[in-house]
């Protein structure tokens, strides 16, 4: 698979989200199976895979995800880049004689543990929060870095102006917003910014919660615990017969391109955007698979161009937005449900 930059980490042009082997998405695989999934991306040419702390907090202890990531890349750890995200709070350090940094490198060390090695390569802030300063925890990362602990840093679902404060501080390297045909508004300015500063863009939910693919219909019934796709806007009923059109001509270029819809919608953003690389997440086999394929699809420019013309036609209905904070966030919202 062809390399992507994302800052100075050089990294598969697409990579891997695991979120769903740990929760999100109803009930969780086997972690054999997990496992075996996590490899065969590899085998593929994946070098790319992005956790978080959190992800299993709801059905297991936090960190499930990191120590399913952590077991199956251990044999291979130097060939890949790992991303986790940090989630933190100011309840945790302040008045408790510690500082951002001492609070920030706890979540880390635990973070590694569960990862099985000594480094992680990328290391996000998974969410904002209105009592943490931006610019302190931007300082707090560099000094992570200085200690040789990770590599980079990003900031995920943030707005540009919170981006640039943050870069001003310790240049960031990755913003891992949500991005798709039917997520676009990070075009405005998250890519003109990013591209202007060397920083990659890493879009999660790049097929649209499954929308995308063609394959989540107004009969798919979700999971009734922990499937956070029963709140994902464009998997409405109401809002899934409206952006049908868009689905239309996704069916069109598969068929010209021997491809699948959910392909397509991937080669359409790494046409777009040299900095960008998404992580698509499922727990199926077969679907990660066939998302990494997307590698091997190549749009024409004049395809590309189009394809652009024909998605400007469609109205896009259900919005969610890539700027969330720790105390408005989506993940909040339908955890709660």
């Amino acid at each position: 698979m062809n390399k992507r930059k994302l800052g100075k980490l050089e990294v598969s042009e697409i990579g891997m989200g695991c979120m769903g082997f740990s929760h999100g998405y109803g009930q969780v695989p086997e972690e054999a199976y997990s496992i075996e999934a996590i490899r065969k991306a590899h085998d593929a040419g994946c070098t790319f895979f992005d956790t978080a702390e959190t992800y299993g907090s709801d059905l297991f202890s936090p960190g499930h995800n990191e120590r399913i990531l952590g077991k199956a890349v251990e044999a291979f750890r130097k060939d890949v880049v790992l991303a986790t995200k940090l989630l933190i709070t100011p309840e945790e350090y302040v008045g408790k004689c510690l500082t951002l940094y001492d609070a920030t490198r706890k979540h880390l060390e635990e973070s590694m543990r569960n990862l099985r090695t000594d480094y992680v390569d990328l290391y996000y802030m998974h969410r904002t929060h209105d009592g943490i300063a931006i610019e302190d925890m931007a300082d707090a990362m560099g000094r992570l870095i200085n200690d040789g602990l990770i590599r980079d840093w990003g900031l995920s679902q943030v707005a540009v102006d919170t981006l640039q404060r943050a870069n001003d501080v310790t240049p960031v390297s990755a913003v891992q917003n949500i991005y798709s045909m039917v997520e676009r508004d990070m075009e405005k300015d998250i890519f003109p910014y990013c591209l202007a500063h060397n920083i990659g863009v890493v879009p999660f939910s790049p097929i649209a919660s499954g929308f995308l693919s063609g394959k989540v219909t107004t009969e798919t019934k979700f999971a009734d615990v922990d499937d956070a796709r029963k709140y994902v806007p464009q998997l409405s009923k109401d809002n899934i017969q409206a952006n049908q059109p868009i689905l239309d001509i996704l069916r069109e270029y598969a068929a010209k391109k021997n491809a699948t819809n959910a392909q397509i919608s991937l080669a359409w953003m790494l046409h777009k955007y040299p900095n960008v690389v998404p992580i698509p997440g499922s727990k199926n086999q077969e679907r990660i698979l066939e998302n990494l394929g997307a590698a091997n699809v190549e749009l024409t420019d004049d395809e590309f161009e189009a394809l652009e013309e024909a998605l400007g036609k469609c109205t896009v209905h259900g919005h969610r937005g890539h700027v969330e904070s720790l105390q408005n966030s989506f993940g909040n919202n339908w955890k709660k449900k």
